[in-house]
């Protein structure tokens, strides 16, 4: 156990000194369902959130709007953690908190490496010592990502503030040599204290949930998935404008949803363009922006980008976009827009087929995780569909 704080071996920054926000220890455990190191906590109390070494990022309990939640960045962060460990065989993957002994997450390094407590170490954590998940390559590394260090929190940190390489090192790869400064995490200059959620009732009844997962269709199952918004957000113009714009009129049942939902987000991953914004950042600005990317990509490399795009014949018409920067539009063959096919076109992947599903009927699909295909992110087999499902409206101040 090393009980030695981290002043022993660093200096505050000169021009972001580290500050402290307020922890309430008892409910940060209590809703953790541990015991924290006591070290991590007396970090924690007399730093706040930190940038250590230039290179890693210290998570302690904080907050601030819309940039970090103590909570959130933990819930994803382990939800990733499981998802890449299934990469190992069965007899070495790692278990994750909340499972009895799982890996706790506690910073990343600005490499995407993260690092967490094993605490299944002992029953007294500050005995946990430490697990990085590397994401590069790393000296001692080899080729096994997940290394266990044999060191606590102070110990590890301590091993990283040095000048170069020293021998004997600690046990696996080592991230550093580190500078021994200490900083005020830059983009939570403004943290908080953070306070736990509050346990929640389920949200649909037993018989809505099998609705919303099983035997709904249609609007029914998705206003369950996904409760629409109060007032639909669509913007000031007409649609009758857009279709004079546009020179065709677009799909009914993508009229139908919009007047049920508007423009916003799915599931915090896929953006519906506000289609009747009139002035700057309508939906045509986006549509001719988008199409003439893709015309110059498909220019230098037809074999990834074969799709024509709108107004071509049969071409791409684009009306979502995902944070990922995959595009779902339509393919306009054809005269009547309401048999026009969906087609997503993907970022990172390459150009799939058109769906068989209708657009609401591929919203219910995708939302319950059945609907997998390249261009739209899937659920994980741990992840609760009416948890991840959901749908943010956006007002006229949205970009999109």
């Amino acid at each position: 156990m090393d009980s030695a704080d981290i002043v022993s071996f660093t200096s505050p920054h000169p021009e972001r000194p580290p500050r402290p926000v307020t922890v309430d220890w008892p409910a940060v455990e209590k809703w953790l369902g541990l015991r924290l190191p006591d070290d991590y906590k007396r970090l924690a109390d007399a730093h706040g959130p930190l940038d250590f070494g230039a290179y890693l990022w210290i998570h302690v309990p904080c907050g601030e709007h819309s940039r970090f939640d103590y909570g959130e960045w933990l819930r994803e962060t382990h939800r990733t953690a499981r998802i890449e460990a299934r990469a190992l065989p069965e007899d070495r993957r790692p278990a994750v908190h909340p499972e009895p002994g799982g890996l706790l997450a506690w910073g990343v390094s600005r490499g995407s490496d993260v690092l967490f407590w094993d605490t299944s170490v002992s029953a007294d954590p500050d005995e946990w010592t430490v697990v990085v998940h590397h994401r590069g390559a790393v000296p001692g590394s080899g080729l096994e990502p997940w290394h266990r260090y044999g060191l606590t929190l102070t110990a590890y940190l301590r091993h990283t503030v040095r000048d170069a390489w020293e021998l004997p090192s600690p046990p696996g790869p080592l991230i550093g040599p580190l500078p021994g400064s200490i900083a005020r995490t830059a983009f939570l200059e403004n943290a908080a204290p953070w306070t736990p959620p509050a346990p929640t009732v389920p949200r649909l009844t037993d018989a809505e949930r099998r609705i919303a997962l099983e035997t709904g269709t249609g609007l029914e199952a998705l206003r369950l998935l996904s409760p629409p918004p109060g007032t639909a957000y669509l913007g000031g113009g007409t649609w009758e404008g857009l279709f004079a714009e546009l020179g065709t009129r677009l799909p009914a049942e993508y009229l139908t949803l919009m007047s049920e939902y508007g423009a916003g987000c799915w599931s915090e991953w896929l953006r519906f363009l506000t289609p009747l914004r009139t002035g700057e950042r309508r939906f045509l600005d986006h549509v001719e922006e988008t199409t003439d990317i893709y015309r110059s990509l498909r220019e230098s490399h037809p074999e990834y980008h074969p799709l024509p795009m709108w107004p071509e014949p049969g071409g791409f018409l684009p009306f979502a976009n995902s944070v990922d920067a995959d595009w779902l539009g339509w393919l306009t063959e054809g005269d009547d827009p309401d048999a026009w096919p969906l087609i997503v076109s993907p970022r990172h992947a390459r150009q799939g087929e058109p769906w068989k599903h209708g657009l609401i009927d591929a919203l219910v699909a995708w939302q319950r995780g059945t609907f997998v295909t390249e261009g739209l992110a899937g659920l994980d087999e741990d992840d609760d569909p009416v948890e991840c499902a959901g749908f943010e409206a956006w007002t006229d101040k949205a970009y999109w």
